[in-house]
């Protein structure tokens, strides 16, 4: 047990560590990527011939996938291998045995650390697979039959006691893995794929991405955010990347970095924004990027992220997207390549044009009063993107992520508090009483006891505090509270309550969250 546990916390420093090496330009003057692994790998995987290993040459992963790999033959196998090495290595198997784009959409929340996913997956691939580690980095990764039960029978080995354990030991575990998983896995995860096959031979070149790309962004507690990403060519593959943009309230999101692009279009960045270093993980194809930035400590504080590249012609989004009837407001439209006055569809009207560039629009709008409340394509000329909601009355106030999870830390600790981050989503019905989301609107928040027990402990009190404005709980610190009963930690299970002004109208919405312990192995795959 004390070795499994020092096994569990060397594993979860060294991916953490190693995490890193897939935002930092890598010195691919380095070793070349085959002489490393034919004097690294070869001494346990044997040689088949036209440059192919054995077990390495029949898997094909995400940069985090190849990654996680070497990280445990190092913890487990005493690997020998410098950054630099192990850098060039990941970037070679990520380019020439990675996943095509279309292989990992559904399942990109793993890559981008959005941690409060809740998976919809198979029942079998839950129990089986889901119940240990999400189900997404088992679809983040392409094997043969064969080889996917060499990973069963690697469960098995490395963990003896998994058929006795407590998520496993309600069935034949190993034999329902073999029997029923390979085959199921080897069908839905082939390793043989036309798509990547076709992402080989037409993937576009890295130097596509050099130049300004506008983008939009929402950071949860802190809204929404616009700007320019500058990124300029430093080497193959490699890139200085500079961004210059700011929040609805007017404060500024700018800062420097660097960035390396995978598999033809995985991107990973690391920029320094107010001080603060964040991660990019974008999926960038042609003149468009999308995904998620977030605090390399911190990654629950994370923005979504959409661009287009300057000299295309799209339409991102349009800031805020949702309007009253019978009122006004300014909006923002953001994208690329947008001429001609924007329409907003029935029932609005364009009072004035503030502002206008290819890139950005700023107008006044106005809401008849009598506008069906809906939703309503924004074009302008040809280009058509996001849309506007129009709405009388908000009829239900979700809260997002309706289930959630934050962590303790601190108190003297090595590792830090996790944050609670919500939205208050509008809903309303249209004029055929159908739902349709409006928006993010602003919110009083508040936590509750979620049962019985919560409030016999006084969670509330203990588990952390929620900042009424924000939407962001902060945990409690880590450690014994001898204020506690049997002193225990500042665990908890919360109502989070988000309480909306609709003209004098009070709405509520209600998540779950639950206040845990420290999430000591923290892959770069969950």
């Amino acid at each position: 047990m004390k070795r499994k546990l020092r096994l569990g916390l060397s594993t979860g420093l060294m991916c953490i560590a190693t995490c890193m090496a897939l935002y930092s330009q890598p010195s691919l003057a380095a070793r070349d990527a085959k002489a490393i692994l034919n004097e690294t790998c070869r001494g346990c995987h044997t040689s088949e011939g036209n440059d192919a290993l054995s077990r390495i040459s029949h898997q094909r992963k995400t940069p985090e996938g190849w990654l996680m790999s070497i990280a445990r033959m190092q913890v487990m196998h005493g690997v020998q291998i410098s950054d630099k090495d192990r850098r060039t290595l990941v970037k070679y198997l990520a380019d020439t045995q990675g996943l095509a784009p279309s292989e990992t959409e559904g399942v990109r929340y793993a890559l981008e650390r959005r941690l409060n996913t809740v998976e919809k997956f198979d029942d079998q691939t839950s129990q089986m697979c889901a119940r240990c580690h999400s189900g997404a980095r088992v679809a983040l990764q392409r094997r043969p039959a064969e080889e996917w039960e060499e990973l069963v029978n690697f469960h098995l080995g490395q963990w003896p006691s998994l058929e006795y354990q407590l998520l496993a030991r309600d069935r034949e575990w190993f034999d329902v893995a073999r029997k029923e998983m390979v085959p199921l896995l080897a069908k839905r995860y082939p390793l043989d794929n036309p798509a990547w096959k076709k992402w080989l031979s037409t993937s576009p070149n890295a130097e596509a991405l050099v130049g300004e790309w506008n983008f939009s962004g929402h950071l949860p507690g802190k809204g929404e955010v616009t700007g320019v990403m500058s990124v300029a060519a430093d080497g193959s593959d490699t890139f200085k990347v500079n961004v210059k943009g700011q929040y609805a309230d007017g404060s500024l999101f700018n800062g420097d970095g660097s960035a390396i692009l995978y598999t033809g279009y995985e991107w990973r960045g690391k920029v320094k924004i107010d001080g603060v270093t964040m991660r990019q993980v974008f999926a960038a194809q042609g003149d468009s990027m999308q995904g998620r930035m977030f605090e390399a400590e911190h990654d629950e504080r994370g923005l979504d992220f959409v661009a287009a590249k300057q000299g295309s012609n799209r339409l991102l989004a349009v800031q805020p997207g949702y309007l009253k009837a019978g009122s006004e407001t300014e909006v923002i439209l953001v994208g690329s390549g947008m001429v001609g006055t924007p329409n907003f569809g029935k029932g609005v009207e364009v009072v004035e044009v503030l502002e206008q560039s290819a890139d950005r629009i700023r107008v006044k709008l106005k809401a008849a009063v009598n506008a069906q409340p809906g939703l309503r394509n924004v074009t302008i000329g040809t280009l058509k993107g996001p849309t506007l909601s129009v709405y009388s009355n908000i009829s239900e106030i979700k809260v997002v992520p309706a289930f959630s999870v934050a962590r303790i830390g601190g108190g003297g600790g090595s590792t830090p508090k996790v944050q609670g981050r919500f939205d208050a989503e509008a809903w309303g019905k249209d004029a055929e009483g159908k739902p349709y989301r409006i928006g993010i609107v602003p919110a009083q928040w508040s936590v509750a006891a979620f049962d019985e027990r919560a409030e016999e402990d006084e969670d509330v009190k203990f588990a952390g505090t929620m900042h009424a404005d924000t939407g962001v709980f902060t945990p409690g610190d880590a450690g014994p509270n001898p204020a506690r009963k049997m002193s225990t930690n500042n665990a908890g299970n919360l109502k989070v309550i988000a309480a909306v002004d609709d003209a004098g109208k009070s709405l509520t919405g209600e998540g779950q969250m639950i206040v845990t312990v420290q999430r000591w192995n923290n892959p770069p795959i969950p």
